[in-house]
């Protein structure tokens, strides 16, 4: 399935035409949540991991699984538990008939790997996943192993049953490019939903893209021209967010500010969410497409801004609203 692409203007019509595809694809699977798959498929294609957050039911392991297939990459899934450890992530050294060491690998080494319901394991067997989400390798007895490639975590989280759970380090949480909300589906849709899964037959879908095409389009993404006062724009919303600068609304709101890494992450997502709306460059329109869910798990609320019921993508909204482009 891969191609070489005479430019880059080619590339990025090619990027945009298969963005629809996989949407028609998983479509098929998926009904609904149009904005998590364009959200999912943007962390994908800009080799950044996402955090896919709602109730049970919402299909989020349905998704991934999909994903999984039309993007034909090896999936492996982790349930997590309070009572996993590290080595049932990442592997360990075992010893064999002649007494040598030799390392098993974990369920880590696999393109897409799905860490099911992340917050049920401590934070010592989440800190696992460190390594291998920074410098996609782990190292184990001194040996450092790469991961295959392209490498991404997509992770799930049960919102509202917090008995049992263990809040992810914020270390951990920055780490994942996109905190993607899962909402319930509309009236029309969960009729679809019902009727397609109560039914005797299966939807099957085709492998789209392999490996070496989500691997050129991530390097496309990169190589997408931005204008300054768009990454002007990006830097000037991740620093709105940190109390002691001049936003009066993050000095009154908010406990802590997003890092560098959401600049950066935010001008990724601006670039490649252009390419899938079919442009050559993104603009601030762009960045405010992917700014709550780069966002709304990087900055912390104030015990005021909870007292009045203020969301961290109320205060993400008003900010991006006061900032001038």
């Amino acid at each position: 399935m891969s191609k070489n692409f005479a430019n880059d203007v080619e590339a990025a019509d090619a990027l945009a035409q298969a963005y629809k595809n996989l949407k028609s694809e998983i479509g098929k699977v998926i009904v609904g949540q149009d904005d998590v798959i364009r959200l999912t498929l943007t962390a994908i294609f800009s080799h950044g991991h996402a955090l896919l957050i709602g109730v049970p039911g919402l299909a989020k392991t349905l998704l991934v699984q999909t994903l999984a297939q039309v993007l034909d990459l090896q999936f492996k899934r982790i349930q997590f538990t309070p009572d996993l450890m590290p080595s049932d992530i990442v592997g360990a050294e075992t010893m064999d008939k002649e007494r040598n060491f030799q390392f098993v690998k974990g369920p880590v080494f696999a393109n897409i790997v799905l860490a099911d319901e992340i917050n049920r394991t401590p934070p010592k067997t989440q800190a696992a996943l460190l390594e291998a989400m920074q410098e996609n390798a782990v190292t184990i007895a001194g040996n450092r192993y790469l991961l295959p490639q392209p490498f991404f975590v997509l992770a799930t989280q049960n919102p509202i049953e917090q008995e049992g759970t263990y809040p992810l380090p914020e270390a951990q949480l920055d780490r994942f490019m996109f905190n993607i909300f899962l909402d319930y589906p509309t009236y029309e849709q969960e009729l679809k939903i019902v009727k397609g899964t109560t039914a005797d037959e299966k939807a099957e879908v085709s492998k789209m893209l392999g490996a070496e095409d989500i691997m050129s389009f991530q390097h496309l993404v990169r190589r997408v021209p931005i204008a300054d006062n768009v990454v002007e724009y990006a830097v000037k919303l991740a620093s709105s967010t940190r109390p002691g600068n001049s936003s009066l609304l993050a000095n009154d709101m908010l406990e802590w500010g997003a890092g560098p890494r959401a600049s950066q992450y935010l001008v990724l997502g601006a670039k490649c969410n252009a390419l899938l709306n079919g442009k050559y460059s993104p603009d601030i329109e762009d960045v405010q497409a992917v700014a709550q869910p780069v966002l709304r798990h990087r900055i912390v609320r104030n015990f005021k801004a909870e007292a009045e019921g203020k969301s961290v993508d109320d205060i993400v909204s008003k900010l991006m609203a006061q900032i001038k482009s």
